[in-house]
């Protein structure tokens, strides 16, 4: 049953993809990358994700996010049209590009939901490897939360530590510096941290040759396995169309990861992509006719199906039907999302074409008023900006004229624009009471004989209350531990709170950011310095 409910959510992931690339190229997406060909992969790495644990992936995880139960198909769709409505697409209310995921850590008050009773993502971003960063912190936290006594009572936030930072990438990503960085620092912490490469042997139509040396990113991540003292990574490598071989992996890899707080890194070759890298074009341009082929041969539901028939799992009828549902299914959910975008807007336009008639009524310029009625109503797939446009257009024409109708349509413009500043311009910043914006400035009052100090004593000083009334603070950095900071605002401090809170940090700028977003998103306070 529950290998049956794998390919169910492969097949439907697939689906989606499949229907995906035609929305763009119908003109209803404007972009589209998708997860087709690593279906089995991620299906296998979420049947270890518990609660509490986090995401830090790219935009292939699709299926992923459907089998963790943090996605659905009508979600997909709905951000793909980019639907600015937060429960249709609570992702990124439609502000993401498709396949930018991500989960909410606080309810609408701006406090925290209880994150160990919960599965987690961190919001996707775009760059290649700008996922590597924080996910450094995001498992940072785990072993400050398992190490040090002062945080034992933040039960909505870990558990003993025991959270595991799942990490995703592709495989011509790798290329980027900024994830070797993350791969040394995660091997210098010793951190729950289980970064995934997908390797399909291509990055967009660059081959594996122009991209890692040797060809192969774990053979060169060799030195970075563990030695006899327990240092470093434990890497494992398996096939992206071997549905058993992956689940076995997933499971000896992250319990390691999770119970000795190992970093891990699961190299998933012979990946195909069915459909090639994006929308932007067809693999067939840089593809062999022999590579195409073995795509086909080596495809990963092709192959679970024949595994399943093999070990009487299933029959081939079973696997019809599994499939025929999936289409289908698919297909109701992209309508679904599809009609969840459209019909606000149809509403909107319904309204704002009765002020057309009534304004059309009243004006001279009623023909040319009622000719950008029609325009508007006869549009197959309008969007908001047409609206815009056409009212615009009305207020031109009619602009000498002073009528109800006309005053109407120029209240119902003011209140549009108000609605549409809160649909794609609110939330750039927190806007709940517990917005940084909303502290009261504390002015600083001097007496007469205060006496001159270095400003190192104060931050010194400051920074030591700080630590002392709050064991959420945690502070790392160049130069910052021992020796307190070059400029000595932490002089004396790791020996009072300990090196657990604060720490010095190798010369990467780039991870030490990533520490401070990680551990933030895990409700600690950190402070970053560089």
């Amino acid at each position: 049953k529950e290998v049956l409910n794998d390919y169910r959510i492969a097949s439907e992931s697939r689906q989606a993809s499949l229907l995906g690339r035609k929305e763009v190229l119908t003109g209803k997406a404007k972009f589209g990358i998708f997860g087709d060909g690593k279906e089995l992969a991620q299906i296998a790495m979420a049947k270890q994700f518990q609660n509490g644990d986090f995401r830090s992936g790219y935009y292939r995880d699709q299926t992923f996010m459907f089998a963790i139960g943090q996605s659905d198909i009508t979600k997909f769709f709905a951000q793909m049209y980019a639907n600015p409505d937060v429960e249709a697409e609570p992702s990124s209310a439609g502000r993401s590009m498709n396949g930018h995921f991500s989960t909410r850590s606080l309810n609408p008050d701006g406090s925290w939901k209880e994150l160990t009773k919960m599965k987690n993502s961190s919001s996707d971003i775009s760059p290649t490897a700008g996922q590597m960063p924080r996910l450094v912190g995001l498992a940072w936290a785990s072993k400050l939360y398992r190490q040090n006594p002062g945080l034992s009572h933040m039960k909505g936030f870990s558990i003993n530590g025991n959270e595991v930072a799942f990490g995703s990438i592709g495989d011509a990503s790798t290329s980027e510096g900024v994830f070797f960085e993350a791969i040394n620092a995660a091997g210098v912490l010793q951190i729950p941290m289980a970064i995934s490469v997908w390797d399909d042997g291509y990055g967009i139509s660059v081959p594996a040759k122009y991209q890692t040396t040797k060809q192969n990113i774990s053979e060169i991540l060799k030195g970075f396995e563990r030695n006899d003292k327990g240092e470093g990574y434990v890497i494992l490598r398996g096939k992206g169309w071997d549905y058993p071989g992956l689940c076995e992996m997933y499971e000896k890899g992250i319990k390691i990861c999770r119970e000795e707080h190992v970093p891990v890194l699961f190299h998933i070759q012979e990946v195909t992509q069915p459909q090639g890298h994006s929308t932007s074009g067809s693999h067939e341009r840089y593809k062999t006719k022999e590579r195409l082929a073995w795509e086909e041969e080596y495809d990963g539901l092709k192959k679970m199906r024949e595994w399943m028939i093999s070990s009487a799992i299933s029959s081939a009828e079973e696997c019809d039907e599994i499939d025929a549902a999936a289409k289908k299914y698919a297909a109701a959910c992209r309508k679904q999302a599809w009609d969840d975008f459209m019909n606000p807007i149809r509403e909107e336009i319904k309204t704002v074409t009765a002020l057309f008639q009534s304004i059309a009524d009243q004006s001279s310029e009623g023909s040319f008023i009622l000719k950008v009625k029609t325009e508007l109503e006869s549009m197959s797939d309008p969007a908001r900006r047409d609206i815009a446009a056409s009212v615009h257009r009305v207020l031109r024409l009619a602009r000498n004229e002073n009528s109800d109708a006309r005053e109407s349509l120029v209240q119902w413009n003011k209140e549009y624009a108000i609605h549409n500043f809160d649909r794609y311009n609110s939330y750039l910043h927190s806007e709940t009471e517990e917005s940084t914006s909303k502290i009261n400035e504390v002015p600083a009052i001097y007496t007469s004989d205060a006496p001159l100090m270095d400003g190192r004593e104060i931050l010194q000083a400051n920074f030591e209350v700080l630590f002392n009334r709050d064991p959420r603070l945690v502070a790392f950095g160049e130069d910052l531990g021992r020796i307190g900071d070059v400029n000595q605002g932490f002089a004396g401090l790791q020996a009072k709170f300990g090196e657990i809170r604060i720490s010095d940090a190798g010369i990467r700028e780039a991870t030490i950011a990533g520490q401070g977003i990680g551990l933030a998103l895990r409700g600690l306070r950190p402070i970053a310095e560089i």
